[in-house]
């Protein structure tokens, strides 16, 4: 058997000759001389600061220094392979953030500290996430509206998501909810015969199949992707790449902002550390940071605007006594596996890479995330639990050096290495199911562990802390219970006992299986964080004490100091929140320049 050993040799001089190419043709924006003043410095080249750096710099009269503490995302091939998302976690494109131990839930992990990964890239989280494509109900953003965020009901931002994107599936390029033509890319997550299954279950318990993105939210709503011709579509290729050969703009990779230089309660300027070397940039305008929900504050607080006893305690001079790390919000979801006897669901081989790195095409140019259901309660508008389908092989048959990403408990690894023996001896295969809570009432906060700038912020989401939050994830679950004994997932040999539950969750045996006591003790074993954290820094009223900043995205009580990213949102939105960062920095960029650029799309969406 010769040809599986040529065709992996084959693959790895594909592989090797790939990263040449890409080391060899990039800039290496670490290089670029950098001048001492620019009209904008942006903090973090994530979601939100691709997107402003381009929008920025369309005025040529402004120059625009952007500033990212990762490397280029074209020094990792994997990172364009939409498939291999995992393979990126633990990587030096990963912030790789452990939470605090937590008291009621990842009782699976190394000390009960989840793992929070974060991008280290350019393109942020969006060159690491899984690249599924939801916006939020309507009724989260007019909820922003009505809690004091003027200007952010769906009404008002709805033409910003318009804005960004350029839709591919064709039965939604003519819907009004929809753009054409936008930098970023979004197409059909279709990949294996399983979605039809997924649709025909959600349609049994009385689900109508919708566009999640448009009209209504609550339902089964087919995958929706940032993929384009098979590669990972992130803000940094979308956004900052088309706008790199401007002028007036510079990207700083590479380079690690350490302070908010103030004066007078006015930001003027960073000061970073770039190759070895501290260097300070001055604002002539302003300065706008946009490092995520968890480096944003750190970098706020590091410059003496947070709460006034924590920086007492750590001796930094107060600028401006702001509720800075507070009101964290993050979904956190249990997953499920279920038997698929038509082996649908893919596991990647050497065969498949091939394919992919020969072709541009195969399996490992899809995500897998085939779809999403959104369930609600009848006398709510907000979906209180997202079922997201994955048709991937189940946990056991993963890849070790993945399962090593997630802080694991030793114990839970080898039960883990223990299930994939018996599984492989087992005909079928498996697929994978995550039940999400959506609202939680859970509230964290992000502190600083030190004064030192390299030292990661202590992080504490404080899962479960509600007692409502792990109700409604109950309900969420039986749900889920109820659709694996749909007609649709008998069909293909699915049920409601998951074929792993005897290796992984021993301690949870002593409960009936469909017991309330059961999935409790089950989910603070099992308990996996979604990374969309949210909040804090988050936007509202003048009067509004929980605000850092105002619906302008202005800190409050610092002149020429804002915050674009998603710490500023009000609530977490129903739903991924990769395409509602997006939307955020879309809109702060008309509001920076004073411009309306979306009044041609308004004029076609007010009466939706």
């Amino acid at each position: 058997m010769w040809w599986p050993w040529t065709i992996f040799v084959l693959l790895l001089a594909i592989l090797v000759y790939n990263y040449w190419i890409a080391k060899n043709s990039s800039n290496d924006e670490a290089d670029i001389m950098l001048n001492k003043t620019y009209s904008y410095i942006i903090v973090g080249a994530g979601s939100a600061g691709s997107v402003l750096a381009n929008r920025l710099s369309e005025d040529l009269g402004s120059s625009v220094l952007i500033i990212e503490a990762g490397g280029s995302e074209d020094e990792n091939d994997m990172m364009n392979i939409p498939f291999m998302a995992g393979a990126l976690q633990a990587t030096k494109h990963d912030w790789a953030f452990r939470t605090m131990p937590q008291k009621h839930a990842c009782f699976n992990m190394k000390g009960k500290k989840c793992t929070w990964p974060r991008g280290r890239v350019l393109g942020g989280s969006s060159s690491i996430n899984y690249m599924h494509n939801t916006r939020g109900s309507r009724h989260d953003f007019d909820g922003w509206a009505t809690e004091g965020a003027e200007g952010w009901s769906y009404k008002d931002i709805l033409p910003y998501f318009i804005k960004s994107e350029d839709m591919q599936i064709p039965s939604l390029r003519n819907s009004p909810y929809h753009g054409i033509g936008g930098p970023l890319t979004v197409s059909d997550a279709k990949a294996t015969p399983l979605s039809e299954i997924y649709r025909r279950g959600m349609q049994e318990m009385g689900y109508q199949v919708v566009d999640c993105n448009g009209e209504k939210q609550i339902g089964f709503c087919p995958g929706q992707e940032t993929v384009k011709k098979a590669e990972r579509w992130s803000t940094a290729k979308a956004f900052l790449r088309p706008a790199m050969t401007r002028p007036n703009l510079h990207v700083a990779s590479n380079s690690y902002v350490t302070k908010i230089l103030m004066k007078d309660k006015r930001a003027v300027g960073v000061s970073m550390i770039r190759n070895n070397v501290k260097h300070t940039i001055t604002a002539e305008k302003e300065v706008i940071i946009s490092a995520g929900a968890i480096n944003t504050p750190q970098i706020l607080m590091l410059s003496g605007i947070g709460p006034k006893e924590h920086l007492e305690s750590l001796k930094i001079p107060l600028v401006a006594n702001l509720p800075v790390g507070e009101n964290l919000e993050d979904h956190i979801n249990v997953h499920m596996s279920f038997r698929d006897n038509t082996c649908s669901a893919f596991s990647p081989s050497p065969m498949s890479f091939w394919k992919y790195n020969t072709f541009k095409s195969g399996p490992l140019g899809k995500t897998h995330a085939e779809g999403s259901a959104f369930l609600n309660d009848k006398d709510s508008v907000l979906p209180f639990a997202q079922l997201l389908f994955y048709s991937v092989t189940g946990f056991p048959s993963m890849d070790e050096n993945f399962l090593n990403t997630l802080n694991l408990d030793p114990e839970v690894l080898e039960r883990m290495y223990e299930a994939s023996k018996n599984s492989s001896v087992k005909p079928g295969g498996t697929f994978v199911i995550l039940c999400t809570l959506l609202h939680p009432k859970s509230r964290g906060k992000i502190r600083l562990k030190s004064i030192d700038p390299f030292d990661p912020p202590l992080i504490d989401p404080n899962y479960f802390d509600h007692p409502d939050d792990i109700k409604v994830l109950l309900k969420g679950i039986k749900q889920l219970l109820k659709l694996a004994n749909t007609t649709a997932f008998r069909s293909v040999g699915a049920s409601p006992w998951d074929p792993y539950d005897e290796y992984f969750y021993p301690l949870c045996k002593d409960f009936p299986y469909e017991s309330d006591e059961y999935w409790i003790c089950r989910v603070k074993y099992n308990l996996l964080a979604m990374y969309h954290t949210t909040s804090t820094c988050r936007m509202g009223a003048a009067n509004d004490k929980t605000a850092v900043v105002d619906p302008q995205l202005r800190v409050r009580g610092v002149s020429n100091l804002r915050i674009v990213d998603a710490s500023v949102m009000r609530h977490i939105p129903s739903g991924n929140t990769n395409a509602p960062t997006i939307m955020i920095a879309e809109k702060a960029a008309d509001m920076i320049r004073g411009i309306d650029s979306v009044k041609h799309i308004r004029e076609k969406t007010d009466h939706l």
